[in-house]
Protein backbone atom coordinates (compact mmCIF):
# COMPACT_ATOMS: atom_id res chain seq x y z
CA UNK A 1 0.00 0.00 0.00
CA UNK A 2 3.01 2.29 0.95
CA UNK A 3 4.40 1.97 -2.72
CA UNK A 4 0.71 2.84 -4.30
CA UNK A 5 0.80 6.19 -2.00
CA UNK A 6 4.50 7.20 -2.46
CA UNK A 7 5.50 5.89 -5.85
CA UNK A 8 2.45 5.33 -7.90
CA UNK A 9 4.26 5.66 -10.97
CA UNK A 10 5.73 2.07 -9.65
CA UNK A 11 2.16 0.41 -9.58
CA UNK A 12 -0.28 -1.24 -12.19
CA UNK A 13 -3.27 1.10 -12.66
CA UNK A 14 -5.04 -2.36 -11.87
CA UNK A 15 -3.20 -2.40 -8.68
CA UNK A 16 -3.67 0.83 -7.67
CA UNK A 17 -7.99 0.69 -8.38
CA UNK A 18 -7.71 -1.61 -5.84
CA UNK A 19 -5.91 -0.16 -3.39
CA UNK A 20 -8.23 2.84 -3.97
CA UNK A 21 -11.13 0.43 -3.39
CA UNK A 22 -9.87 -0.48 -0.09
CA UNK A 23 -8.45 2.71 1.06
CA UNK A 24 -12.28 4.20 0.40
CA UNK A 25 -14.02 1.14 1.82
CA UNK A 26 -11.99 0.88 5.27
CA UNK A 27 -11.99 4.56 5.52
CA UNK A 28 -8.17 4.88 5.92
CA UNK A 29 -5.85 8.17 6.21
CA UNK A 30 -1.99 7.86 6.26
CA UNK A 31 -0.42 9.53 9.40
CA UNK A 32 1.56 12.10 7.18
CA UNK A 33 3.00 13.17 10.28
CA UNK A 34 4.55 10.18 10.94
CA UNK A 35 5.81 9.44 7.35
CA UNK A 36 7.58 12.86 7.71
CA UNK A 37 9.44 11.85 10.36
CA UNK A 38 10.58 8.54 8.95
CA UNK A 39 12.05 11.00 5.61
CA UNK A 40 8.93 9.79 3.59
CA UNK A 41 7.59 12.55 1.13
CA UNK A 42 4.21 14.67 2.52
CA UNK A 43 3.03 13.93 -0.82
CA UNK A 44 2.20 18.08 -1.20
CA UNK A 45 3.34 20.77 -3.20
CA UNK A 46 2.56 24.48 -2.26
CA UNK A 47 1.49 26.82 -4.74
CA UNK A 48 1.04 30.36 -4.16
CA UNK A 49 -0.43 32.50 -6.73
CA UNK A 50 -1.13 36.56 -7.03
CA UNK A 51 -4.91 36.34 -7.21
CA UNK A 52 -7.80 33.61 -7.36
CA UNK A 53 -10.47 36.46 -7.82
CA UNK A 54 -10.74 36.25 -11.78
CA UNK A 55 -9.49 33.92 -14.37
CA UNK A 56 -6.66 35.08 -14.87
CA UNK A 57 -4.32 31.91 -13.33
CA UNK A 58 -7.35 29.64 -13.73
CA UNK A 59 -5.66 27.49 -16.39
CA UNK A 60 -2.30 27.57 -14.76
CA UNK A 61 -3.57 26.15 -11.62
CA UNK A 62 -5.93 23.79 -13.05
CA UNK A 63 -2.90 22.03 -15.08
CA UNK A 64 -0.36 22.80 -12.66
CA UNK A 65 -2.65 20.54 -10.24
CA UNK A 66 -3.71 18.20 -12.36
CA UNK A 67 -0.15 16.95 -13.62
CA UNK A 68 1.21 16.94 -10.15
CA UNK A 69 -2.22 14.82 -9.35
CA UNK A 70 -1.10 12.15 -12.14
CA UNK A 71 2.40 11.51 -9.86
CA UNK A 72 0.90 11.33 -6.31
CA UNK A 73 0.75 15.19 -5.29
CA UNK A 74 -1.53 17.41 -3.67
CA UNK A 75 -1.33 21.13 -4.00
CA UNK A 76 -1.93 23.62 -1.58
CA UNK A 77 -3.23 26.38 -2.63
CA UNK A 78 -2.96 30.28 -1.62
CA UNK A 79 -2.58 34.15 -3.16
CA UNK A 80 -1.03 37.02 -1.92
CA UNK A 81 -3.14 39.48 -3.71
CA UNK A 82 0.18 40.99 -5.32
CA UNK A 83 1.61 42.09 -1.73
CA UNK A 84 5.32 40.36 -1.72
CA UNK A 85 5.90 40.36 2.33
CA UNK A 86 2.03 38.58 2.03
CA UNK A 87 3.80 36.08 -0.51
CA UNK A 88 6.77 35.57 1.72
CA UNK A 89 4.14 34.83 5.16
CA UNK A 90 2.31 32.14 3.02
CA UNK A 91 5.85 30.35 1.79
CA UNK A 92 6.91 30.00 5.49
CA UNK A 93 3.46 28.92 6.74
CA UNK A 94 3.60 26.09 3.55
CA UNK A 95 7.37 25.02 4.60
CA UNK A 96 6.00 24.69 8.17
CA UNK A 97 3.59 22.27 7.26
CA UNK A 98 6.69 20.33 5.45
CA UNK A 99 5.68 20.94 1.53
CA UNK A 100 7.48 19.34 -0.66
CA UNK A 101 8.38 22.04 -3.15
CA UNK A 102 6.97 25.37 -3.61
CA UNK A 103 5.94 27.04 -6.53
CA UNK A 104 5.41 30.83 -7.15
CA UNK A 105 4.15 33.00 -9.75
CA UNK A 106 6.78 36.02 -11.66
CA UNK A 107 10.42 36.09 -10.77
CA UNK A 108 10.06 39.27 -8.92
CA UNK A 109 10.15 38.05 -5.08
CA UNK A 110 11.59 39.52 -1.62
CA UNK A 111 14.81 38.94 -0.58
CA UNK A 112 13.12 37.12 2.37
CA UNK A 113 11.16 34.68 0.15
CA UNK A 114 14.32 33.65 -1.71
CA UNK A 115 16.14 33.59 1.32
CA UNK A 116 14.21 31.40 3.21
CA UNK A 117 13.31 29.06 0.37
CA UNK A 118 17.20 28.57 -0.27
CA UNK A 119 17.83 27.80 3.04
CA UNK A 120 15.24 25.07 3.06
CA UNK A 121 16.67 23.39 0.01
CA UNK A 122 13.01 23.12 -1.26
CA UNK A 123 12.75 22.19 -4.39
CA UNK A 124 10.95 25.16 -5.85
CA UNK A 125 10.08 26.66 -9.33
CA UNK A 126 8.76 30.18 -10.87
CA UNK A 127 5.87 30.18 -13.29
CA UNK A 128 4.38 32.86 -16.02
CA UNK A 129 7.85 34.59 -16.76
CA UNK A 130 11.51 33.48 -17.06
CA UNK A 131 14.55 35.30 -16.04
CA UNK A 132 18.07 33.77 -16.96
CA UNK A 133 19.08 35.51 -13.89
CA UNK A 134 16.83 34.28 -11.07
CA UNK A 135 18.15 32.11 -8.60
CA UNK A 136 15.24 29.39 -9.19
CA UNK A 137 14.23 27.46 -12.44
CA UNK A 138 11.69 28.88 -14.55
CA UNK A 139 8.62 27.98 -16.84
CA UNK A 140 6.90 30.54 -18.07
CA UNK A 141 6.26 32.24 -21.25
CA UNK A 142 7.98 35.47 -23.07
CA UNK A 143 5.73 38.45 -21.53
CA UNK A 144 8.24 41.21 -23.34
CA UNK A 145 7.23 39.38 -26.76
CA UNK A 146 3.56 39.40 -25.68
CA UNK A 147 3.66 43.10 -25.00
CA UNK A 148 5.91 43.42 -28.23
CA UNK A 149 3.52 41.30 -30.61
CA UNK A 150 0.11 43.55 -29.72
CA UNK A 151 1.81 46.47 -30.48
CA UNK A 152 3.12 45.48 -33.73
CA UNK A 153 0.13 44.33 -34.60
CA UNK A 154 -1.60 47.52 -33.88
CA UNK A 155 1.18 49.84 -35.61
CA UNK A 156 0.99 47.76 -38.44
CA UNK A 157 -2.57 48.38 -39.26
CA UNK A 158 -1.66 52.04 -39.10
CA UNK A 159 -2.60 53.11 -35.37
CA UNK A 160 -0.54 55.88 -34.00
CA UNK A 161 -3.48 57.87 -31.99
CA UNK A 162 -3.09 54.71 -28.87
CA UNK A 163 -3.85 54.42 -25.52
CA UNK A 164 -2.99 52.17 -22.78
CA UNK A 165 -4.82 50.46 -19.89
CA UNK A 166 -2.62 48.18 -17.20
CA UNK A 167 -2.75 47.41 -14.24
CA UNK A 168 -0.20 48.50 -11.10
CA UNK A 169 3.26 47.23 -12.24
CA UNK A 170 4.83 47.52 -8.70
CA UNK A 171 5.54 44.07 -7.39
CA UNK A 172 3.80 42.77 -10.83
CA UNK A 173 6.89 41.65 -13.12
CA UNK A 174 4.39 39.57 -15.95
CA UNK A 175 2.40 43.56 -16.49
CA UNK A 176 5.96 45.11 -15.97
CA UNK A 177 7.75 42.92 -18.91
CA UNK A 178 4.19 43.43 -21.15
CA UNK A 179 4.29 46.91 -21.02
CA UNK A 180 8.45 47.54 -21.81
CA UNK A 181 7.51 45.62 -24.56
CA UNK A 182 4.77 47.29 -25.96
CA UNK A 183 6.63 50.99 -25.28
CA UNK A 184 9.84 49.40 -27.20
CA UNK A 185 7.74 48.35 -29.98
CA UNK A 186 5.72 51.98 -30.57
CA UNK A 187 8.37 53.88 -29.73
CA UNK A 188 10.75 51.94 -32.59
CA UNK A 189 7.65 52.66 -34.55
CA UNK A 190 7.33 56.49 -34.09
CA UNK A 191 4.38 56.05 -32.20
CA UNK A 192 4.89 57.61 -27.96
CA UNK A 193 1.72 57.43 -25.84
CA UNK A 194 1.11 60.02 -23.93
CA UNK A 195 1.38 60.17 -20.11
CA UNK A 196 -2.09 60.94 -19.88
CA UNK A 197 -3.33 58.01 -21.75
CA UNK A 198 -1.40 55.81 -20.10
CA UNK A 199 -4.18 53.79 -17.34
CA UNK A 200 -3.73 52.45 -14.53
CA UNK A 201 -6.46 50.24 -12.56
CA UNK A 202 -6.71 46.93 -11.16
CA UNK A 203 -7.54 43.39 -12.55
CA UNK A 204 -11.60 44.60 -11.96
CA UNK A 205 -13.35 44.92 -15.14
CA UNK A 206 -15.37 47.73 -13.23
CA UNK A 207 -13.11 49.83 -12.37
CA UNK A 208 -11.67 49.09 -16.37
CA UNK A 209 -14.83 50.51 -17.15
CA UNK A 210 -14.51 53.48 -15.23
CA UNK A 211 -11.10 54.39 -16.11
CA UNK A 212 -11.74 54.23 -20.08
CA UNK A 213 -15.33 55.55 -19.52
CA UNK A 214 -13.21 58.66 -17.47
CA UNK A 215 -10.67 58.27 -21.20
CA UNK A 216 -13.65 58.58 -23.67
CA UNK A 217 -15.71 62.02 -21.68
CA UNK A 218 -12.11 63.95 -21.40
CA UNK A 219 -11.22 63.47 -25.36
CA UNK A 220 -10.45 62.87 -27.89
CA UNK A 221 -11.24 59.48 -28.05
CA UNK A 222 -7.99 57.27 -29.40
CA UNK A 223 -8.23 54.86 -31.80
CA UNK A 224 -6.97 52.22 -30.07
CA UNK A 225 -6.65 51.03 -26.84
CA UNK A 226 -3.83 48.41 -25.96
CA UNK A 227 -5.11 46.27 -22.96
CA UNK A 228 -2.31 44.40 -20.54
CA UNK A 229 -4.82 41.83 -19.80
CA UNK A 230 -8.09 40.43 -21.19
CA UNK A 231 -10.02 41.61 -17.73
CA UNK A 232 -9.12 44.76 -18.17
CA UNK A 233 -9.79 44.77 -22.47
CA UNK A 234 -13.58 43.30 -21.45
CA UNK A 235 -13.61 46.34 -19.43
CA UNK A 236 -12.80 48.83 -22.00
CA UNK A 237 -15.30 46.97 -24.49
CA UNK A 238 -18.44 47.13 -21.99
CA UNK A 239 -17.18 50.94 -21.84
CA UNK A 240 -17.17 52.22 -25.71
CA UNK A 241 -20.42 50.12 -25.94
CA UNK A 242 -21.85 52.32 -23.33
CA UNK A 243 -20.96 55.55 -25.22
CA UNK A 244 -22.13 54.52 -28.05
CA UNK A 245 -18.69 53.44 -29.67
CA UNK A 246 -18.39 50.66 -32.22
CA UNK A 247 -15.42 48.25 -32.24
CA UNK A 248 -13.50 47.78 -34.39
CA UNK A 249 -15.21 50.81 -36.62
CA UNK A 250 -14.23 53.43 -33.97
CA UNK A 251 -11.83 52.07 -31.78
CA UNK A 252 -9.46 49.20 -31.88
CA UNK A 253 -9.11 47.06 -28.44
CA UNK A 254 -6.32 44.70 -27.57
CA UNK A 255 -5.95 42.07 -25.02
CA UNK A 256 -2.96 39.81 -23.60
CA UNK A 257 -3.56 36.38 -21.89
CA UNK A 258 -6.50 34.65 -24.03
CA UNK A 259 -9.02 33.90 -21.22
CA UNK A 260 -11.52 31.89 -21.61
CA UNK A 261 -14.71 34.16 -22.47
CA UNK A 262 -12.76 36.42 -24.93
CA UNK A 263 -12.95 34.71 -27.96
CA UNK A 264 -16.83 34.35 -27.52
CA UNK A 265 -17.25 38.14 -26.52
CA UNK A 266 -18.90 40.56 -28.94
CA UNK A 267 -16.85 41.32 -30.97
CA UNK A 268 -14.36 38.44 -30.32
CA UNK A 269 -11.17 39.92 -28.70
CA UNK A 270 -7.53 40.35 -30.56
CA UNK A 271 -5.27 38.66 -27.66
CA UNK A 272 -1.81 37.57 -27.54
CA UNK A 273 -2.58 34.13 -25.80
CA UNK A 274 -0.41 33.17 -22.49
CA UNK A 275 0.34 29.31 -22.99
CA UNK A 276 -1.11 28.90 -19.31
CA UNK A 277 -1.98 25.07 -19.34
CA UNK A 278 1.38 23.97 -21.06
CA UNK A 279 3.30 26.06 -18.10
CA UNK A 280 1.22 24.28 -15.47
CA UNK A 281 1.61 21.20 -16.98
CA UNK A 282 6.06 21.89 -17.61
CA UNK A 283 6.42 23.15 -14.58
CA UNK A 284 4.35 20.36 -12.57
CA UNK A 285 6.44 17.64 -14.31
CA UNK A 286 10.09 19.85 -13.61
CA UNK A 287 9.34 20.55 -9.80
CA UNK A 288 7.90 16.47 -9.24
CA UNK A 289 11.23 15.18 -10.86
CA UNK A 290 12.92 17.83 -8.46
CA UNK A 291 11.42 16.23 -5.35
CA UNK A 292 12.01 12.44 -6.68
CA UNK A 293 15.35 13.26 -7.49
CA UNK A 294 15.07 11.86 -11.76
CA UNK A 295 15.84 15.81 -12.47
CA UNK A 296 17.35 17.58 -9.56
CA UNK A 297 18.47 20.72 -11.71
CA UNK A 298 15.49 21.61 -14.09
CA UNK A 299 16.58 23.61 -16.73
CA UNK A 300 14.16 26.94 -17.45
CA UNK A 301 11.95 26.63 -20.09
CA UNK A 302 9.98 29.01 -22.30
CA UNK A 303 6.95 28.45 -23.86
CA UNK A 304 6.48 31.12 -26.33
CA UNK A 305 3.22 33.38 -26.53
CA UNK A 306 1.14 33.53 -29.71
CA UNK A 307 -0.80 36.70 -31.25
CA UNK A 308 -4.90 35.60 -32.11
CA UNK A 309 -6.00 38.04 -34.33
CA UNK A 310 -10.15 38.26 -34.37
CA UNK A 311 -12.79 41.25 -34.55
CA UNK A 312 -12.04 44.04 -32.78
CA UNK A 313 -8.75 45.18 -34.25
CA UNK A 314 -9.01 47.34 -37.97
CA UNK A 315 -6.65 49.10 -40.22
CA UNK A 316 -6.91 52.74 -40.52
Amino acid sequence: MSRAFNHPDLVKATTRKKIDAAVRRLGYIRNRAAQTIHGIRSGTIGLIVPTIDHTIFAELIQSFSDAVAEQGFTILLASHDYSLEQEYALTRKMLEHRVDGMALVGVEHSKDTYGLLGQQNTPSILLWNVDETAPIPCVGSDNYLAGRLIAEHVTTLGHQDIAALFPPLAGNDRAARRFDGMQDTLCKAGCEVPRHRILETTYSIADAKEAVGRLITQGPTPSAILCGNDVLAWGALHALARAGLRVPQDVTVTGIGDFKGSRDFEPPLTTVRIPAPQIGTCAAEMIVASIIGTDPTPQNAIIAPELKVRATCRAI
